[in-house]
């Protein structure tokens, strides 16, 4: 399951980042690494882009680099 297909309100743990380059680089400098909780507080109207905590601090990403990074679900 992808990080994108997550609705407000539920949580799960990374378990892959699928991005290269620098698009990996950069999620990583913001806090997204494999093993951390994170949460979908909110998703705009038309699906993009995607707000979610992680490490207690909100982030938004689009919803295509959303798409690239594994999840699994924690309750």
């Amino acid at each position: 399951m992808n990080l994108s297909k997550l609705k407000p309100g539920e949580a799960g743990r990374i378990t892959k980042i699928g991005a290269i380059g620098s698009l990996k680089r950069r999620l990583m400098d913001m806090g997204v690494l494999v093993g951390e909780a994170i949460k979908v507080e909110k998703i705009a109207p038309l699906g993009d882009p995607i707000e979610v905590t992680i490490k207690n601090y909100n982030l938004s990403l689009r919803k295509k680099e959303a798409e690239g990074i594994a999840v699994e679900m924690v309750k």
